[in-house]
């Protein structure tokens, strides 16, 4: 418990210094310094400094891998759904000075992208039970390449300061489509 809160407080610490600051202006020394512990506590704790902003990689790379349910995009579009009424972080809703400290920064891009194709390898390995490696690949990456495209467009739009509401709104037509396109190529998959 301890630990976890020691991390939470890290992390709490990072993020209000990168917002200020900007990620790439930060070093992990001044995020020890302000959170009152060792340097390599923050490293312990955090290997990447990406990962002081991406603090919940583990479930997001996870999240895919987790939908259960038949058919396959029809599992997918409910999850969705679900997150989507919630505005989960792991799609993308974020306060906007957050999601503006990402999309401004390149490193932070870069490991975003990293965490999506996680993502995807996970999905395609979580399907190895069901389906044959090439096909779980490529549904993976159908899959993947949607849930991407609307993370990305969420973040997008509330860096750009758009409401939660209004973003869920245009987010879920532009998704229901996405999905409307995902079952009619990958069927009852």
């Amino acid at each position: 418990m301890r630990k976890q809160r020691t991390r939470q407080a890290i992390s709490d610490v990072a993020t209000r210094l990168f917002i200020s600051r900007g990620f790439e202006e930060v070093t992990i020394a001044q995020v020890a310094e302000a959170a009152q512990v060792a340097k390599m506590t923050v490293t312990n704790h955090f290997p990447r400094k990406e990962d002081l902003v991406f603090d919940v990689h583990e479930s997001f790379v996870a999240s895919l891998a987790e939908v259960r349910g038949r058919p396959l995009v029809a599992a997918f579009r409910r999850a969705w759904r679900a997150g989507l009424e919630r505005r989960d972080a792991l799609l993308g809703f974020s306060g906007p000075e957050f999601a503006r400290m990402i999309v401004e920064s390149p490193t932070l891009l870069a490991r975003l992208r990293e965490l999506h194709e996680e993502r995807e390898k996970a999905l395609a390995a979580s399907l190895l039970d069901e389906l044959d490696s090439d096909t779980a690949r490529a549904v993976a990456a159908q899959i993947g390449s949607v849930a991407r495209l609307l993370f990305d467009e969420v973040l997008r739009r509330i860096a750009d300061g758009e409401p939660e509401a209004e973003v869920a709104a245009a987010v879920g037509r532009a998704g229901e489509r996405m999905f409307d396109l995902l079952e009619s190529g990958l069927g009852s998959i």
